[in-house]
C-alpha cells in the first residue's frame, strides 16, 4: 500500500480559522484574516470543532494518491460518499499479476498457497479470455476482489473527521484501517489543529459506540492510564502482552 497526499487547501487551519471567525463578525473573512493572527484564529477553530460546529471545516479539502490496496479495500472506501474519486478502470486497463494478501492468510503457510492457487486460477482464466479475443470489461468478470487497484481520492475535512472515527477503530477492517491511519498521519502534518482530535471514539470522546471494553482498555493501556477492571484480569494480561509485544517490534 503506498498512501501520499498530492495537495491540499493552502493553510487549512488557517483558511477554516477564519471561515469560523466570520460566522460571529460583522466584517468580512478578508479584513478577519489581516487583523486576527493565527494564534487566535487556532483558538476559534479548535472550540468549534469541539463544540461539534464542523460545517467549517468543509473549506478545507485533501487529495490524496492511493496505491496498491484491494478492491475489496476500495468497495469499502467509495461507501464515504461525500468525496471525489478516480479509479483506475478494470474496463479499459489490462490486469496485471498482483493482487493483495491478507495478514491471516500471509501467516497461514496452507491457506497461502490455496489462496494463491485460486487466485492464478482466476487470473489464467481472465487471461486465456482476453486471448479469445472477449472485451475487457466482459474478462474482468473473473477478477477477485483481492486485485490491486489505485485511486485518486479528494474528501474535505469535515469528511475525513468522519472517515478517520470510523475507520481507524480497531473494529475497522484491517486493510482500511491501515489506509486510514497513514492518511491521519499525514494531513495532521499540514493541518495539525484541524486533526488534534481526530480518529477513533475511544480516543476522541472516551467512548466506545461498539460497546467493547476491552478494546478500550488496550487504548489505556497504550497510554498508561490506570483502569477499573471491567474485563477479566486474564483479559487485561493478554492486552498488557500485546502492547509490551509490538513496542518491542517497532524499536
Amino acid at each position: 500500500m503506498r498512501v501520499k497526499l498530492l495537495a491540499h487547501t493552502p493553510k487549512p487551519d488557517v483558511v477554516v480559522g477564519v471561515a469560523t471567525a466570520a460566522c460571529w463578525s460583522r466584517e468580512g473573512a478578508s479584513e478577519i484574516l489581516k487583523k486576527a493572527g493565527e494564534g487566535k484564529l487556532s483558538a476559534g477553530l479548535k472550540k468549534a470543532v469541539e463544540r461539534g460546529h464542523t460545517s467549517v471545516m468543509e473549506h478545507a479539502t485533501f487529495t490524496f494518491s492511493i496505491e496498491g490496496v484491494s478492491r475489496a479495500c476500495t468497495h469499502q472506501l467509495v461507501r464515504h460518499r461525500m468525496a471525489s474519486y478516480s479509479q483506475q478502470s478494470q474496463r479499459h486497463v489490462k490486469m496485471g499479476g498482483g493482487y493483495i494478501v491478507p495478514p491471516s492468510i500471509a501467516e497461514n503457510r496452507e491457506a497461502k498457497k490455496l489462496y494463491g492457487e485460486v487466485v492464478n486460477t482466476a487470473l489464467d482464466g481472465y487471461r486465456k479470455l482476453l486471448k479469445a479475443g472477449i472485451p475487457t470489461e466482459d474478462a474482468r468478470f473473473l477478477l477477485p476482489n483481492a486485485m490491486g487497484t489505485n485511486l485518486v481520492l479528494t474528501m474535505n475535512a469535515r469528511s475525513l473527521l468522519n472517515f478517520f472515527e470510523l475507520r481507524c477503530c480497531t473494529h475497522a477492517q484491517w486493510e482500511i484501517r491501515r489506509l486510514a491511519n497513514e492518511m491521519l498521519r499525514q494531513v495532521r502534518k499540514v493541518a495539525p489543529k484541524l486533526f488534534e482530535r481526530a480518529g477513533p471514539p475511544c480516543q476522541t470522546k472516551g467512548t466506545c459506540p461498539e460497546g467493547d471494553w476491552a478494546c478500550y482498555s488496550e487504548y489505556l493501556l497504550r497510554r498508561g492510564t490506570k483502569i477499573k477492571p471491567r474485563v477479566s484480569s486474564d483479559r487485561l494480561r493478554v492486552l498488557s502482552q500485546n502492547l509490551i509485544s509490538e513496542v518491542s517490534h517497532n524499536r
